[in-house]
């Protein structure tokens, strides 16, 4: 497995996919060299809600397997959940 990486949510694309058609991928920008990897929620590390806003810090590992894309994706900066139900 590679190092870890910290980096900031970037942007959010809608992919179309999973079971309503609204199944979303994630874009994250490397703080240290500025490359941009891909994700979805399968790949957010988390005991409750598999989401992400754009501007969150998260740490993560670029795969082996797959050429720019992240996966074991944890977020670091977590919102007040009174915040994020706003």
């Amino acid at each position: 497995m590679s190092e870890a990486h910290h980096g900031v949510i970037v942007d959010l694309r809608s992919s179309g996919g999973g079971a309503t058609g609204k199944a979303s991928a994630y874009v994250v920008q490397d703080e240290a060299d500025g490359h941009h990897y891909t994700f979805d929620y399968t790949q957010i590390v988390a005991e409750g809600l598999r989401t992400v806003r754009t501007g969150e810090r998260v740490r993560f590992h670029v795969s082996d397997a797959r050429p720019g894309w992240a996966e074991f994706v944890i977020r670091l900066d977590q919102p007040d959940p009174a915040e994020f139900y706003r």
